[in-house]
This record gives C-alpha cells, sequence and structure tokens, in this order.
C-alpha cells in the first residue's frame, strides 16, 4: 500500500449544468445547483484513497458548514487529517463551476482559507512527509507552501510530485527538487512561455532543461507526451463519452501516482493514469466522480 502526503486545496464545489458556457455579459439560465466536495488537494487525495493508497491529506480549512462537510468527508473517505489546519478567520474555499453538455466546464474559485495554508503548518507534518512514498502537491495554496513541502520532502528523500494548476511562474530551485511535473497542455504553455505554434515536445524540452528530470503533459483527448531517461513518449488517449471533465486532471494525478508509488514504470503509471481519468470524465462532479480501485481494474474503454 502506498503512503502518500497531499498538500492542497480543499474546496465547496457550487456545479450548475448549462446548456452552453455563458459569454462576459450573457446571462444563461441552467440546471439545478449541485453542492459536491472538490478542491484539486482534496480531489487528488480522495481519489488516491479510493486507488487504495494510505493517504494524508495537509490543507487548511474553515470552521463554517462548508468547512465541516470538507471535513466530514475526508474522514469518510478514510483519510487521515491530523495535519489539516482548522481557521474561524477565513471561509472555507468554495468554486463556482458551469458544466456545458459537452462536458467542458468554466471554474472560478473563491479560495478563502486555503490561501492561509503556512510553511510552518507543513513543518508540523514532517513525521508523516518522512514516511511518505510520495508528496503531491498542486498551486492552489500559497506558492511558499508549495515550497516549503517540496524542501522537506527533498530532506527525507521522498519525490516531491507537482501538479501545477492553476499555472505561474516557479523558480528554478523549485523546479530542481520536483520529481515529476504533471501540467496540462495551457499550464504548460504559461510555464515555459510558448506560443501556440510551439509542439508540445519543444514545451517538454524545456521543462526538462529547466531542471525536472520528468515531465507529463496532459493533452486531454489527444493523450499526453511524458520522458523516461533518454526519449519522450505519446500515448493516446482512452475514448469515452465525456459528461464533466472537472476532476479529470486530479484524477490522473492521483491515478499516475499510485501507479508509480507502487512501482509501475512510467509508462505504465501514465497508461493507469488515463484509466483512472477516463472514468472520471464519464460521471458528474469532482469528488462523486473518481473510481475506486476496483473500477479502474473492470474498465473497458
Amino acid at each position: 500500500m502506498s503512503k502518500l502526503v497531499v498538500v492542497g486545496s480543499s474546496n465547496t464545489d457550487l456545479v450548475v449544468r448549462v446548456p452552453a458556457i455563458p459569454v462576459p455579459g450573457e446571462t444563461v439560465l441552467g440546471d439545478e445547483m449541485r453542492i459536491v466536495p472538490g478542491g484539486k488537494g482534496a480531489n487528488q487525495a480522495v481519489a488516491a484513497a479510493r486507488l487504495g493508497a494510505q493517504v494524508c491529506f495537509v490543507g487548511c480549512i474553515g470552521t463554517d458548514s462548508f468547512g465541516e462537510g470538507a471535513i466530514q468527508n475526508l474522514t469518510r473517505e478514510g483519510i487521515d487529517i491530523h495535519y489539516v489546519v482548522r481557521t474561524d478567520r477565513h471561509p472555507s474555499g468554495v468554486a463556482l463551476i458551469t458544466v456545458s453538455p459537452q462536458g467542458e466546464n468554466a471554474i472560478v474559485v473563491a479560495p478563502g482559507a486555503n490561501m492561509h495554508l503556512r510553511p510552518e503548518h507543513i513543518e508540523r507534518a514532517e513525521p508523516a512527509i518522512a514516511r511518505a512514498d510520495a508528496v503531491v502537491a498542486q498551486l492552489e495554496v500559497p506558492l511558499e507552501t508549495v515550497e516549503a513541502a517540496a524542501r522537506l520532502a527533498k530532506r527525507h528523500r521522498v519525490p516531491f510530485i507537482l501538479n501545477p494548476a492553476p499555472a505561474c511562474p516557479l523558480h528554478p530551485d523549485l523546479l530542481r527538487m520536483i520529481a515529476v511535473l504533471i501540467p496540462n497542455e495551457a499550464e504548460a504553455r504559461q510555464l515555459t512561455g510558448a506560443g501556440s505554434e510551439v509542439g508540445e515536445e519543444a514545451m517538454l524540452q524545456v521543462l526538462m532543461e529547466q531542471g525536472c528530470p520528468r515531465v507529463v503533459i496532459t493533452l486531454g483527448a489527444r493523450g499526453a507526451i511524458y520522458n523516461t531517461e533518454s526519449e519522450i513518449h505519446r500515448q493516446p488517449a482512452l475514448h469515452v463519452q465525456a459528461v464533466d471533465t472537472t476532476a479529470a486532471g486530479d484524477a490522473f494525478v492521483a491515478g499516475f501516482t499510485v501507479a508509480l508509488t507502487e512501482g509501475s514504470s512510467m509508462h505504465e503509471a501514465v497508461r493507469f493514469g488515463q484509466r483512472v481519468a477516463a472514468i472520471a470524465v464519464t460521471r458528474w462532479g469532482a469528488q462523486p466522480s473518481l473510481p475506486t480501485r476496483k473500477e479502474v481494474e473492470q474498465f473497458a474503454p
């Protein structure tokens, strides 16, 4: 059983299905609003736990009703919340999500308490990090906090896996501490400054030259591109009928990390992550869409 520490955000998603994503100034009538647990950090923690990993979540959550619901949900999933920080000074994170009939989404996040997860909170979680097989983080918490997690992981020789979402400039020192960087195509372009004319292989090469030994760029319906020690590889996507892509990236990151820490090769880990994500996009909601290990093993696209 893999032992993972996930450092990141926890949000409550307010989801509305709409006939089309509204443009600026447009009002559209949607379906009934659904309230579901989300946040990239919590999504990845829940996904990994359902895949059989032993997960410790490190985040900052408010003491409001949304926060209470988040804590109950993490506990129900069997996730260790010993290092979750609770605050009554800031509201819990909330995401407003609209989803089109094609499964595309538009998301606005009010991060609230997530932005008050501090480096000292990460230091308190050092015992869990020292025992972990990998530390996973995203960028919905302060960058200095992510950097603190990377330093602690390096101190204990634990692989640090970063999903740089939402993308922002990363210091070279952080890039050199990352074992695997997992951006999507848009995030890779932001990290490298590449225009639309630049191909994925070139972006991957730039990220490698900046210090990342392993990079996986997810490309949605076009699959993924990644590197091993000496080669760059492409992996086609699994074709399914998508209804909601909200947690696709989080599902992939969790699946990839669980497989890698269980001893799979990069090729096998990418494929396993794709299987987890393929199931997730066929279901509504973020965490409600995340599959169990049994569902992934029985999945036949």
